[in-house]
């Protein structure tokens, strides 16, 4: 019997997968620093990137629909934009969470060092990457059972967040007035104390921040009734993203001057918690934060061997061994590439340090933005073709804006990002051209 990958999640283990691929170290790592570089503006920032966000799902969805044999993001896009695009993508999106999972575990390492200082953060970064693997080589269905619970325990503690939130302004509007309360946003600069261009700059940890959630058009062939299960969870996920970042990042905003929130070591959680006075209040955010962080992991240890299977299973030879399943119907080399990247990041870390992780978030920025402008722009040619212009503006818009954004990031990113990035991608398109060059010359 040939094997093939088994369809072993549902609906609540792929709406939990990409939530756990979204709330990660943007949300309780990097959004002190968001704050830092916008002020309260980041609120707009965070709000664009929603709005963003929302396009990108509803095409990626509709093209979900419009797929007939939907495998990856190649899949997807290939019948609108071809087989260059779609080997492009897969690339890029495994390279995007190839770094990812790097910072994912730096990020990690930092966090649970406030417990175990003296324990460099290589060895960390070792203990997460023996862990995810183990996950990952089992079988889908424990993935996706880890994934939902790990997903839980964070959305759990930023719901807590909320409600503790509102109590605290709530008091406040008691104590000083409804005025009063909500002019704290602007007491230190104003609403933009950096202007358009601290907007702006904001913008790159809020598109790391939103990268994830496109996850569910990796799930589709191991997900039970796909078509029906992927835009339920799309919708589903849409709502939840945006307000377990708005929503929260509101309330600090009115309860801490935003200088304050900026210049923390912690996750500016903490404080919620703290001025409640909850025992252990750092530590439980800690945990939460470091639990946060391996789900991002092990969402892009599975993301990026899926798309290598996809990319590979065709190929013969060593490199199409890559793409050999395991009893468990799982791509065991392909995990086994994947987490290696990892202990690549092991030694990465025992020279940089923390340092690595600023570092990463540049390049993740701009592989976030090209995946999603290359699912906009196929949804605006489906959308054209079958004549549904409402579909078409909304595609369009998301288009334009993405470029903006892309602008942006692009004159304030430090300039070796950059160009590192842009390198990669280069490799990935003569990657494509030679493979292209070589089936030619063998077909002559």
């Amino acid at each position: 019997m040939e094997k093939k990958l088994q369809k072993q999640m549902t609906s609540r283990h792929i709406t939990m997968l990409a939530l756990g691929g979204a709330i990660g170290a943007g949300l309780f790592k990097g959004s002190g620093e968001a704050i830092g570089i916008a002020g309260p503006s980041v609120l707009l920032a965070f709000f664009l990137g929603g709005l963003v966000l929302f396009i990108v799902m509803s095409g990626l969805g509709r093209l979900i629909l419009e797929s007939e044999n939907v495998h990856g993001l190649s899949g997807i896009v290939q019948p609108v934009l071809g087989e260059r695009s779609a080997d492009f993508i897969d690339w890029l999106y495994w390279s995007l969470w190839m770094v990812n999972i790097i910072a994912e575990a730096v990020a990690a390492s930092s966090f649970l060092q406030l417990w175990f200082p003296h324990v460099p953060a290589w060895l960390f970064v070792l203990i997460l990457a023996l862990l995810t693997t183990a996950i990952n080589l089992y079988s889908v269905r424990l993935f996706a059972e880890t994934e939902y619970w790990l997903a839980f325990a964070k959305i759990t503690v930023i719901i807590l967040l909320i409600i503790l939130g509102i109590f605290l302004v709530g008091k406040e509007v008691f104590d000083i007035g409804i005025v009063s309360t909500f002019q704290h946003m602007n007491s230190h600069g104003g609403f933009a104390p950096h202007g358009v261009k601290g907007l702006v700059n904001s913008l790159l940890v809020v598109i790391y921040s939103y990268g994830g959630s496109e996850l569910i058009a990796i799930t589709v062939s191991e997900t039970e009734d796909p078509k029906t299960a992927i835009p339920k969870a799309i919708k589903g996920v849409m709502g939840r993203i945006v307000s377990f970042y708005i929503i929260p990042m509101f309330l600090l905003l009115i309860i801490y001057p935003w200088n304050t929130l900026a210049h923390l070591q912690a996750s500016p959680f903490v404080l919620v918690f703290e001025k409640m006075h909850l025992p252990f209040a750092t530590d439980i955010i800690n945990f939460v934060i470091v639990l946060a962080l391996f789900s991002s992991i092990n969402s892009g240890v599975y993301a990026s061997s899926r798309t290598l299977y996809f990319r590979l299973k065709e190929n013969s030879g060593v490199v199409g061994k890559l793409a050999t399943l395991n009893k468990h119907q799982i791509p065991q080399r392909a995990v086994l590439f994947c987490t290696g990247t990892l202990y690549f990041g092991v030694v990465l870390s025992y020279f940089l340090g923390n340092k690595l992780f600023n570092y990463l978030v540049g390049s993740l920025s701009y592989s976030v933005l090209l995946t999603w402008l290359l699912i906009s722009v196929a949804a605006f040619l489906l959308a054209l073709k079958k004549g549904r212009w409402m579909e078409k503006i909304f595609s369009g818009a998301a288009i334009v804006t993405l470029l903006l954004i892309f602008a942006g990031i692009l004159i304030n990113n430090p300039i070796s990002v950059t160009l590192l990035t842009a390198a990669m991608y280069v490799l990935i398109l003569l990657s494509y051209q030679r493979k292209h060059h070589s089936f030619v010359y063998k077909a002559k």
